[in-house]
């Protein structure tokens, strides 16, 4: 599988639910843009939380692919590669051969602009399976919607929801309902994150995601 992790807006758990999808899956990891925190970027973090990537035991170790665009900003992808002299091309974003599971990991939302034409939705590709993680807070439910709705406009499907955070029944309940949308499970509000949690929740969720 090919799995795109997208979020309802920016720090809303897209990097621990990649990890969680990793470990469960044994799968490799690949964000094609990184702005800002080259030192400690998504890809060390997810890496950093994988058991399946430090066990020798295991048959297989995820792999790391290189991030296609690395900026040195925190800002939107479109202004920090503006401020390092450079203009994103997405025929440079050049989706990395593997036979085994591939997780992408967008950054922010789906509209978060790459250049002045491209947003981080013109990433998706027609055989990838999309995970939209959604954070409970004020607003949620609308932005949620809103991202379920754009994208199956563009004409693709969203394979299954994460929800993040402490659990707010009614919010997920009504979001399900009117999306159909299954859920895959939900991160709570953990006091941290270390190779142990990610695990617990890799087994949780692994069941819901082989059946993607």
């Amino acid at each position: 599988m090919k799995i795109f992790i997208t979020g309802i807006s920016t720090d809303v758990g897209k990097t621990i639910s990649a990890a969680i999808v990793v470990e469960a899956l044994e799968a490799d990891y690949w964000k094609p843009v990184q702005a800002g925190d080259l030192d400690n970027s998504d890809s060390h973090k997810v890496k950093s939380l994988l058991s399946c990537h430090t066990e020798r035991s295991r048959s297989t170790k995820s792999q790391f692919y290189p991030n296609a665009y690395k900026l040195n900003t925190p800002a939107s992808p479109h202004l920090a590669a503006e401020i390092d002299g450079i203009t994103i091309n997405l025929e440079e974003i050049k989706e990395p051969v593997t036979d085994n599971h591939l997780v992408i990991e967008g950054a922010g939302g789906i509209f978060v602009p790459l250049n002045e034409s491209d947003t981080i939705i013109d990433l998706i590709q027609p055989d990838y399976k999309i995970i939209v993680v959604s954070r409970h807070y004020l607003g949620s439910i609308n932005h949620t919607l809103l991202t379920i709705e754009a994208i199956r406009n563009r004409g693709f499907e969203v394979a299954g929801i994460i929800f993040s955070g402490s659990e707010n029944k009614s919010t997920e309940s009504l979001i399900l309902n009117k999306t159909g949308i299954k859920c895959i499970g939900r991160i709570e509000e953990e006091p941290y994150f270390d190779q142990n949690v990610i695990r617990e929740y890799a087994d949780l969720f692994r069941e819901n995601l082989l059946s993607l």
